[in-house]
């Protein structure tokens, strides 16, 4: 199994909990916008402790990127992640992912689950192909909203936000559910995309099924 030892070039804070790690790329490195990898901290007693990251990065950049979410009180890899410096080393391994882009429609993240969608958006706008695609994102509050300014400029009115536990002026709070969604989706006959906690994807997995029929065009992380 091929495996990459990379440094670390810069970590730079993008919400209280979310960091963005810009990553020296091997050579001939690529992936599909939306895919991840496996990815491991080359430290004693880390080098074995792998745990799957989205690209939010595109493939022309000369480094590698990953926007990841800290889970500190877990004292499990995403905490080391956090205190990670410049210098500091990861181990990459195979590239793999069910999520890429075939067609316009809805994407719907939950909380760290848009991180797949980031590279898809980002390579859509280098293309100017960003059409009528939607993103509707769930979190627990504003604070919480990955890169928003950056679907912001992009999407505009077609980046909705729904919150789960605050309320606040120009935010939906509502689950994303059957009504929720037919409020936001004007038809069901075009592709949808779902990331986020296992639950949630379950879920709306079988929400949209339920609305779009036998037709229904749903990618998930398998």
């Amino acid at each position: 199994m091929e495996h990459h030892i990379v440094k670390v070039l810069s970590v730079t804070p993008v919400t209280h909990d979310v960091r963005r790690y810009k990553v020296a790329k091997p050579n001939g490195y690529k992936f599909v916008p939306g895919q991840a990898t496996e990815v491991a901290i080359n430290k004693p007693g880390w080098e074995d402790q792998r745990r799957p990251f989205t690209f939010t990065g595109l493939n022309d950049w000369d480094h590698l990127e990953f926007t990841i979410k800290s889970y500190p009180e877990r004292s499990g890899v995403t905490g080391q992640l956090a205190l990670l410096q410049p210098g500091d080393e990861l181990i990459l391994h195979d590239v793999w992912g069910a999520i890429h882009y075939k067609g316009e429609g809805v994407f719907i993240a939950g909380g760290a689950g848009v991180t797949p969608f980031i590279a898809i958006f980002r390579q859509l706008q280098q293309e100017g192909r960003l059409g009528n695609n939607t993103l509707i994102c769930s979190n627990k509050s504003v604070g919480d909203i990955i890169l928003k300014e950056e679907f912001e400029q992009m999407l505009g009115n077609r980046f909705i936000n729904t919150l789960t536990r605050e309320k606040a002026a120009g935010y939906d709070h509502h689950a994303i559910d059957t009504v929720y969604l037919k409020e936001k989706v004007k038809h069901f006959d075009q592709h949808f995309y779902i990331c986020g906690p296992d639950q949630m994807v379950a879920d709306l997995k079988a929400t949209v099924a339920a609305l779009a029929g036998k037709d229904a065009l749903i990618t998930v992380e398998l």
